[in-house]
């Protein structure tokens, strides 16, 4: 079988399904990603051909075509680079594509006859999601805001049109999509590797600056997003520094994640968020108390390993929206979590068994948990336990995932 993976940063959520396939004997796998000036390469059997974004967005157009103007723009790109491996003679079997960005919206032109897989992560909902959930960064015209969501499902509805399956990697996730698409939808995370991820009771985290390094002993509170942002309720957690601080003296408290403008809008005046929310809460935290809060970026995947492990309570907030990798990865080393009450955060964390929920806004009650379960070891034990249980018996890579992504992929093959 032939296979052409497309994914605008491969290989993004195809990490472990395209070498898989590639590994299968008699199959092909390619893969189309944008890399402006990169060469072609083989990466885990699989052939990676890069290719350029070209034109840019019209001056003075409507502010509510500029998103759909962008994915019709990298479709365009994504189709030259299609029909370009078309003209060297390949004839994928099947397309397993990220529609998220606009690339495969074309590609069916390029190949009629092959079937269409697509990555069913998140369908732009006018309530019950992120949309209106924080109103303290709501947009200024609620209703403005619901025709721009409107305009931003196109996307999505032009490739369900086309699609002959998709795959979401939560049951919420999925449920987001029009109902005539849900029973359409396999539910397959994108696995973790719970091998790895997992406890270690000697695990050292060496603190910035080398002064020390953190062990299971120290009391270690974590929080972690691809972005410090309020999607990701960074300033809850921010806000309730100062007083988490004084409660617990010992603590240190160690943030991980980007500042770049991710999912939401930006900081206000240039700004990033970390720095309005540090300035917020700055005059509140004596000096002494800031030098226990480390912000550490992003780290790579070892280090990133060895934080977890030495957590005592990993806490992770968020928005309903797209589940973060990183609330698994915390599960599958045993942390203790306390985690927001939102989906799909519940879909992994049930209350008082592999985890506790506090409501998103409640930062005096995420004190009061944090500091709960940093003084009942036991407790942190127990959920950590069941946690990395239900990580290993749900999320596992190699013996629940990966066949399930696989089981999906044949049965779009099937149906040729």
């Amino acid at each position: 079988m032939k296979y052409l993976f497309i994914h605008q940063n491969f290989p993004g959520q195809f990490r472990h399904l395209a070498p898989a396939l590639a590994a299968q004997p008699g199959n092909q796998v390619v893969a189309l990603m944008v890399q402006p000036k990169g060469e072609p390469q083989t990466w885990r059997g699989v052939r990676v051909l890069p290719y350029p974004l070209q034109g840019a967005n019209t001056l003075g157009l409507h502010p509510w075509l500029v998103d759909i103007e962008t994915k019709t723009l990298r479709a365009t790109a994504c189709w030259q680079a299609a029909r370009s491996l078309r003209n060297q003679g390949f004839v994928p079997d099947v397309i397993v594509a990220h529609p998220g960005w606009g690339e495969p919206l074309f590609v069916k032109q390029v190949w009629p006859r092959a079937r269409l897989g697509l990555y069913a992560e998140f369908f732009y909902q006018l309530d019950g999601a992120d949309v209106g959930f924080d109103p303290e960064f709501a947009p200024p015209d609620a209703e403005a805001d619901a025709c721009r969501l409107q305009m931003k499902n196109l996307n999505h509805l032009a490739h369900l049109d086309q699609a002959d399956g998709a795959l979401s990697p939560t049951h919420w996730q999925a449920a987001t999509f029009p109902p005539t698409w849900r029973d359409r939808i396999c539910v397959a995370h994108d696995g973790i590797d719970t091998d790895v991820l997992c406890p270690d009771p000697d695990a050292r985290f060496p603190l910035p600056g080398g002064a020390r390094a953190l062990t299971r002993d120290d009391e270690v509170i974590t929080y972690v997003a691809r972005n410090l942002e309020p999607y990701r309720g960074v300033h809850v957690l921010m806000r309730a520094l100062p007083a988490l601080l004084r409660e617990r003296p010992n603590a240190q408290v160690l943030l991980v994640g980007g500042e770049e403008t991710g999912y939401g809008a930006a900081a206000p005046a240039g700004r990033t968020w970390r720095e309005v929310f540090c300035s917020e809460v700055k005059d509140q935290i004596p000096e002494t108390d800031w030098a226990r809060v480390h912000f550490l970026g992003r780290l790579e995947r070892e280090a990133f390993t060895r934080l977890l492990q030495v957590s005592r309570v990993h806490v992770y907030l968020s928005y309903p929206f797209v589940l973060s990798w990183s609330l698994l990865e915390a599960m599958s080393v045993g942390a203790a979590i306390v985690a927001s009450d939102t989906a799909p955060v519940r879909e992994v964390i049930a209350p008082g068994e592999t985890g506790r929920l506090v409501d998103f806004f409640d930062g005096t009650g995420l004190v009061r948990s944090i500091g709960s379960l940093l003084d009942d070891a036991a407790e942190r034990q127990r959920l950590g336990t069941a946690a990395r249980a239900f990580a290993r018996s749900h999320y596992d890579l190699s013996r629940v995932c990966l066949p399930q992504q696989l089981a999906w992929v044949h049965s779009l093959s099937a149906g040729l």
